[in-house]
């Protein structure tokens, strides 16, 4: 059988699925996928504009939240395309190399966001075990370097991904199990030898969210340590508060992402809609809910979005 994406006159083409038993022209689905953008957008474009235009924001904590938004709104950006395309206008097929442009960005995106909650780690740890050293640890220099350094790495350990599943030969069935293009789905189509992609994936996925969540982990025991020992009851309290946004944003990024890693591995039995929706829910609703989770624990955000409210409400009319 001839390698489909190395002749033939005839591009190569993917089919994306929607949602395994939905009509492709459901309508119903496409408003609520519509709005769920919507509120993307909105929530995370009002933290970057609030951050920006409020200095009692300019400190280390809201810089890495302002980059986490960023994470998100490319990450979200990534698939809306051919999300929209799908349940919008039952267009189904994407060619080879914006399969692997939407692929590369996606992986990327998700790799900066994780990457980013560990500098948000590292800023709580900072925060209650050395509150006294945090002004002069979390430095605007550090700040920016450790942004650079979560961008470069994100570019740059997915694009041998991308490069490698390039030049990949498609044999069989084209047909992807998800609205937009992930690597696992691609590898699984390859006419060939797949251990070197396959390899290079696992490495790129431990060097990442690997490492990056066991530093998590690593971060939170010793400031739950560091919890531990203060001995007044309030201020425990007041400590372990400071973090519950930062740990709402690392569960709601994770348990989707180590779900769909375990049943890619070992749930090949389960039905495609499981593969669907925890790949939805896992490129979908962190992005949704971050700009949320914060407005609603963060005292400044709150008070910042209750005085533009105010400030609207009491506007003269003309």
């Amino acid at each position: 059988m001839s390698p489909s994406n190395r002749t033939g006159s005839s591009p190569l083409t993917f089919i994306l699925t929607g949602i395994p038993g939905l009509l492709m022209s459901s309508y119903w689905m496409a408003l609520p996928l519509c709005c769920l953008y919507f509120i993307m957008l909105l929530g995370n474009c009002t933290l970057l504009w609030m951050i920006k235009t409020d200095h009692s924001l300019h400190t280390p904590m809201y810089y890495f939240l302002s980059m986490l938004a960023v994470a998100d709104l490319g990450l979200s950006l990534s698939t809306l395309p051919t999300m929209m395309a799908i349940f919008w206008f039952e267009s189904t097929s994407l060619c080879f190399e914006a399969c692997i442009i939407q692929m590369y960005f996606i992986h990327s995106f998700s790799a900066m966001e994780s990457g980013v909650l560990v500098a948000m780690a590292f800023d709580r740890f900072v925060a209650i075990c050395y509150p006294l050293r945090y002004t002069s640890v979390l430095t605007n220099s550090l700040i920016m370097k450790a942004g650079g350094a979560i961008f470069v790495r994100g570019i740059s350990v997915v694009l041998p991904v991308a490069v490698l599943i390039k030049k990949m030969s498609f044999c069989r069935s084209h047909m992807l199990s998800h609205s937009f293009c992930l690597h696992q789905d691609m590898l699984r189509l390859v006419c060939g030898d797949v251990k070197v992609n396959s390899l290079y994936g696992l490495t790129a996925v431990i060097l990442t969210k690997g490492l990056d969540s066991l530093t998590i982990l690593l971060s939170y025991m010793m400031i739950i340590r560091a919890i531990l020992s203060i001995v007044s009851q309030e201020a425990r309290a007041k400590a372990f508060s400071t973090c519950i946004s930062h740990l709402c944003a690392v569960l709601i990024f994770y348990i989707p992402l180590i779900s769909l890693s375990v049943i890619h591995r070992f749930g090949k039995r389960l039905p495609p809609l499981t593969h669907t929706l925890l790949a939805d829910i896992y490129l979908l609703v962190p992005p949704v809910l971050n700009p949320l989770v914060y407005s609603w624990k963060t005292k400044q955000i709150r008070r910042r979005i209750l005085i533009l409210l105010c400030r609207r409400g009491t506007q003269p009319r003309v």
